[in-house]
């Protein structure tokens, strides 16, 4: 019985062991034969590499939520050596790429200073400086001949690229230039990733793939793409970071090749719009293929922001001022509308301007051009204001209780009250004429100077002064752009030039002329101050920032007060009543005639030199009787400035009647 027993439990154990035999046999079976080519590959990796993924920057459209900068994916090449092989098979790959760019009709980045065709010549004019100096700093690194001695540089550098006697010169100067721009990166001459060629089409991919070029790097890149040829001088670009900043970005976490705002709206906001760049672990074998990809941080995109700017305004305000400065042949100028009751800029046009995406396209060009049209003249242009000032000298005057809006004043042609310096008024100069007795706002009207003149002496040089500063004169306005800050005539910026400001000197300045050069910024947020009654706010362009899914208002801007000079019902009314007047029955009348709102404007007209046409200066805002938008523009060379007036006229039907326009 125990033998029968004992015979069984052997039988068992003996099933048990056969089973677990079949059991290994078929997982042997399946990793080594099934699966075996993939437990291959994963015995054959070599290397897990980080990189950094920049993240999507986020976009801008202007107030009614239309896009004016967004984002599309296109595909840059980025080559590595390290992937390539030996010198051999790098050359020969990287002949095989050039030759693959030619097919396609694609170009290549290569700053190398010799022409690509024999007979190979100098080429050091034609590259930009940044990448002169990059060159020089290689030459001297290697002891390299000149570029103008082609020959010897390029058998110098096919030596040291081991390049082989079977490429043809062509060929050889062709790779080289290509290893040249990947050395510069390995010695840190340049500190970016070597962007072989930039938005490649997917033909081109799939044939690079096909062909297993292993140092080609295929990597997706959020490109900025440009919904509007407008607004090139507010919107700015992006662009790789500059050496000279690089220690300062580093510190605020930027990677080496990011792209960054370099000026305009890009470059104010740049803190919303660059979102986190994340970073990605690929996993390649020894053949250099990628056989995994993971996230060790997620990238995280930039936030969007919507500008103050109404791109349909922007539109028209553009084409108006191009089409009165090329009437008159005028070199340039400039115009700016605001929100009255908030600072808010609705439109700003520079004349000539550019288009964003042709940017790099057209550098030289642009950048070489004498009429400046990279300049904003918008902000960082002055002009003196010329009779547009006269509002400044009016509010003080008034305020003061140096006159009252009934005082009258006597204009006989000239202004004899000191001896020695006895200024004219322009319709006496010009006609013999004089503008007789006269108040205050018949002389807005009329622009009499020998009124603001004896009101300016009688108000002071300090006192001029210091409502010019209230008004924003003289001084930035605050908007997140680059602004110059203009120059305020006075005692203290004559003494800065070593001079003295003597009492004659105060009647210049009190109709706007002097050393007073205010930006086209500055002149229509002193005309908005005026406007709303004295109250100065903040210019600004920022309207709200959001989440990249537009789910989430992060930040909604709210007026900033500057400063509020309170000016009286009688002051207001004294002013408003000579400004309506010039659109009534003044110099600027017959461009407003039949017009359906009531329009309060100043002309003026400076002159730059004796030998030279004034330029033209107009503002405005309106309506009437409960102000919304205020313009000022301003056309170099332009003549007088109430033929600006057409131009102010349609840039305020475009905004009281949007769907005319």
């Amino acid at each position: 019985m125990e033998q029968k027993i004992t015979n069984r439990r052997s039988v068992v154990l003996v099933l048990l062991l056969c089973a677990f035999l079949l059991c290994f046999c078929y997982v042997l079976y399946q990793q080594q034969v099934v699966h075996g080519e993939e437990a291959l590959e994963r015995s054959s990796r070599k290397i897990t590499n980080s990189e950094i993924v920049p993240a999507s920057r986020g976009e801008i459209t202007d107030r009614n939520g239309i896009p004016l900068v967004s984002n599309i994916v296109t595909y840059d090449v980025t080559l590595s050596l390290a992937r390539m092989g030996d010198e051999q098979e790098q050359n020969a790959q990287i002949l095989s790429l050039i030759r693959l760019c030619n097919e396609y009709g694609l170009t290549y980045d290569d700053g190398f200073p010799l022409s690509l065709e024999a007979p190979f010549s100098d080429r050091r004019e034609t590259l930009s400086a940044a990448q002169t100096a990059r060159f020089q700093q290689y030459q001297e690194a290697l002891s390299l001949p000149s570029p103008a001695e082609p020959q010897a540089l390029l058998s110098a550098l096919k030596q040291e690229y081991h390049i082989a006697d079977s490429y043809s010169s062509s060929e050889a100067r062709r790779i080289i230039g290509v290893r040249y721009e990947l050395a510069l990166r390995a010695k840190e001459i340049s500190q970016t990733e070597y962007v072989f060629a930039s938005n490649v089409p997917s033909a081109f991919i799939a044939t690079a793939k096909e062909h297993w070029y292993y140092g080609a790097v295929i990597t997706p890149v959020n490109t900025r793409q440009y919904q509007t040829t407008y607004a090139a001088h507010l919107l700015g670009r992006i662009a790789p970071i500059d050496s000279t900043l690089w220690p300062s970005y580093q510190a605020q976490g930027y990677p080496m090749n990011a792209l960054v705002g370099r000026d305009g709206v890009e470059q104010a906001f740049e803190p919303y719009l660059r979102g986190v760049s994340g970073v990605r672990l690929t996993d390649t074998n020894t053949a250099g293929k990628v056989v995994n990809e993971t996230y060790s941080v997620l990238p995280q995109p930039g936030k969007n922001i919507s500008l103050t700017l109404d791109i349909k305004l922007q539109e028209t305000t553009e084409n108006a001022l191009a089409a009165f400065l090329k009437a008159k042949k005028s070199p340039g100028g400039a115009a700016v509308v605001m929100d009255v009751k908030t600072g808010g800029v609705l439109a700003m046009a520079s004349y000539p301007t550019f288009d964003l995406a042709q940017y790099s396209a057209q550098y030289e060009t642009l950048s070489q051009d004498p009429n400046k049209p990279l300049f904003n003249r918008a902000t960082q242009g002055t002009y003196a204001p010329g009779s547009t000032f006269k509002m400044v000298t009016a509010a003080g005057a008034l305020e003061e209780g140096i006159i009252t809006p009934s005082s009258r004043i006597r204009d006989t042609g000239r202004y004899t009250f000191y001896p020695d310096y006895q200024p004219m008024c322009w319709l006496y100069r010009q006609y013999g004429s004089t503008h007789g007795s006269i108040n205050l706002s018949k002389a807005l009207e009329v622009s009499c100077n020998v009124f603001f003149y004896d009101i300016g002496r009688r108000l002071t040089i300090e006192k001029l002064d210091d409502y010019a500063q209230r008004f924003g004169l003289g001084q930035k306005t605050g908007i997140e752009l680059s602004e110059s800050t203009g120059i305020l005539a006075g005692p203290a910026y004559s003494a800065s030039l070593g001079q003295d400001w003597v009492p004659g000197s105060t009647l210049a300045a009190a109709i706007g002329q002097s050393y007073h050069s205010f930006t086209p910024l500055q002149l229509c947020n002193y005309v908005a101050t005026l406007a709303n009654g004295g109250t100065r706010h903040q210019a600004h362009l920022l309207q709200t920032v959001t989440s990249y899914d537009n789910t989430q208002v992060e930040y909604q801007y709210a007026p900033i007060i500057e400063d509020s000079l309170d000016l009286s019902p009688a002051t207001m009314k004294a002013i408003k009543k000579g400004m309506l007047a010039v659109t009534r029955n003044g110099t600027a009348a017959r461009y407003f005639s039949g017009f359906d709102i009531a329009v309060c404007a100043k002309t003026g007209s400076a002159q730059v030199a004796t030998s030279q046409q004034s330029n033209a200066v107009f503002v405005c805002f309106a309506p009437y009787d409960d102000p919304q938008v205020a313009i000022a523009l301003v056309a170099e060379k332009g003549g007088s400035g109430y033929e600006l007036g057409a131009t102010a006229r349609r840039i305020l039907d475009a905004y009281f009647h949007p769907s005319k326009e």
